[in-house]
């Protein structure tokens, strides 16, 4: 169960990254050192003590580290007098969103505890926060675990109860040794961050609320998320013991009619099923779902998005496919239906595309009664087709 989220705050809060490397390079410029913008960089998510550190013994300078980082941080305040905090869209509705709904929230940073506290009044999110985290507080700073063990330790929760919000490589890293979920945010200003150690990227604040960060941390215990309940079925993600049934439904000739390359689809879905659970649905947050019938409890089809490639164009396709023994009933539209609402109001998606062999009597019937509409004849893998969408 989700009981905490715990920030990063330089980059991930404010956008502050460039402001501190400018500062960094005015005062590196009084001692005429030769650095770069880059080199700057190179210590995000680090600390600023560790940048003087490094650039004291790297260029050999007659300072000493607490002389140089009293500087920095100076200038620092010289440009933010002047700039002001630049917040990063979208993060305050979010760590609002996350208060409302209990859970408890904490700020793991690199910068010194005064200003942690002046940029959480500053921006009138302090009362948010039940603990404000700052490396000065531990032994090391990240890419060692210490401020997030600390975290963890003033929220009263378990590294498996907690997700981390990070935009530096130094910062995932220590979200993960320190056994938490790590959201990756891709922070353009925070330089070419490798954040391979997060289990999800996330490029935008905006319309995410509790419900990703949620589904993060089921999807890292291996628990398929629920997408829709409707009035009969429950869609979900799969699951790897789903596998199964899936290749069971395949076998249907009524299903292989209309369905390029079934056989060689097969054969990759049997095999890459797992790694398509543990990988897709967590990087898009969409996928091809299984149906479920409320009344047996077991599948009876699939449906969902994903991204394709249809004449010449990236398009979001849809697609929906049940047991023979389940047609004439409703359930397509009932399935189309959710997951257009799904994917409107929980994904932002604006448009959705379905590609329908010609001859597919019923799956065009089901796209005029889904609303969309068709848009021209195209050929798909060898197949002449038919092209409907929709503007959600």
């Amino acid at each position: 169960m989700l009981k905490a989220i715990i920030f990063d705050m330089d980059g991930v809060i404010i956008d502050s990254e460039p402001q501190h490397a400018r500062a960094a390079l005015q005062v590196f410029e009084r001692y005429n050192v030769p650095v770069d913008y880059e080199y700057c960089r190179s210590f995000i998510g680090s600390s600023t003590k560790k940048l003087c550190e490094d650039s004291i013994s790297r260029f050999k300078l007659d300072v000493s580290t607490e002389q140089l980082l009293q500087e920095m941080n100076l200038e620092k305040k010289v440009v933010l007098k002047e700039e002001g905090y630049q917040i990063l869209p979208g993060i305050t509705d979010l760590i609002k969103d996350l208060y409302q709904q209990g859970i408890r929230l904490a700020i793991a940073s690199s910068s010194s505890p005064a200003e942690i506290d002046h940029v959480v009044k500053t921006l009138g999110i302090k009362k948010y926060f039940t603990k404000l985290i700052s490396s000065a507080q531990v032994k090391q700073p990240k890419p060692a675990p210490d401020s997030f063990l600390l975290a963890l330790k003033e929220l009263g929760v378990s590294p498996k109860e907690t997700v981390v919000i990070e935009d530096s490589c130094f910062g995932s890293q220590a979200a993960k040794a320190a056994g938490t979920v790590c959201v990756g945010f891709i922070n353009p200003n925070s330089g070419n961050q490798n954040l391979a150690a997060a289990d999800v990227l996330l490029e935008s604040f905006e319309a995410i609320d509790h419900r990703f960060f949620f589904n993060v941390l089921q999807r890292s215990i291996g628990k398929p998320i629920t997408i829709a309940n409707t009035k009969r079925l429950i869609i979900r993600e799969l699951a790897p013991e789903d596998i199964k049934d899936i290749y069971t439904i395949y076998q249907d000739e009524e299903i292989r009619k209309f369905i390029p390359d079934i056989d060689e689809y097969l054969n990759v879905e049997m095999e890459k099923q797992a790694a398509y659970i543990r990988n897709v649905y967590s990087f898009y947050g969409y996928g091809i779902w299984g149906v479920f019938s409320k009344t047996t409890k077991k599948l009876i089809g699939k449906c969902g998005i994903e991204n394709q490639i249809v004449d010449g164009k990236e398009e979001i396709t849809l697609s929906y496919l049940l047991d023979s023994r389940h047609w004439g009933y409703g359930y397509a539209i009932e399935c189309g239906n959710a997951v257009f609402q799904y994917a409107s109001e929980q994904l932002d998606i604006k448009r959705i595309v379905a590609v329908i062999d010609k001859k597919n009597i019923r799956s065009i019937h089901t796209a005029k009664n889904l609303n969309m509409t068709f848009e021209k004849e195209i050929t798909y893998k060898n197949h002449d087709c038919l092209l409907y969408a929709i503007t959600l």
